[in-house]
């Protein structure tokens, strides 16, 4: 059994980010929802965490108040072992980006799903793997969104280095 859970913290978002999670990996489910009761910080009978199995990984989101936001600073790296798993991905973004109009996936900010898929976008440009249509626009989106590019500086900038890597 895992003894390691990532803790996600939304505001009043937890529910629907747990929905969306377990649409995007196979074999995955919500496994528990919580609520507030009459004492508690937020309104009596709303979602107060949810619980999920993530094709395997443990993974509870909470609502928990706008005190903490969510950030970028954390992310689901989606290793792909097949073209068909890559060919999800894209059909996801392109699914997304048809519903939501773009240039983001659900519109016209960046949300948590835009940073999930920025170490994806990564390694799609490392490896070459051909994107194109809206998804390499969505790509491109990304690529160049203020907070990637932060973190590529910044990766720039690390002076550590592990050299059985190099």
């Amino acid at each position: 059994m895992m003894k390691i859970t990532p803790f996600l913290w939304f505001d009043t978002e937890a529910e629907e980010a747990a929905n969306f999670y377990v649409s995007l990996f196979p074999n995955s489910k919500i496994t528990s929802t919580t609520r507030y009761g009459a004492g508690g910080p937020g309104p009596a009978g709303s979602v107060m965490t949810v619980s999920m199995d993530l094709d395997g990984l443990p993974v509870t989101a909470l609502n928990g108040g706008p005190m903490y936001k969510f950030t970028e600073a954390i992310s689901f790296v989606v290793r792909c072992e097949t073209q068909a798993e890559v060919d999800r991905i894209i059909a996801i973004w392109e699914e997304c980006l048809k519903q939501s109009g773009g240039p983001w996936l659900f519109g016209k900010d960046a949300c948590l799903a835009d940073a999930f898929y920025a170490p994806v976008v990564s390694r799609f440009r490392t490896y070459s793997i051909p994107v194109s249509g809206a998804s390499k626009a969505y790509c491109d989106t990304i690529w160049n969104w203020a907070p990637v590019q932060e973190w590529l500086r910044d990766a720039q900038r690390e002076t550590l280095r592990a050299k059985f890597h190099e």
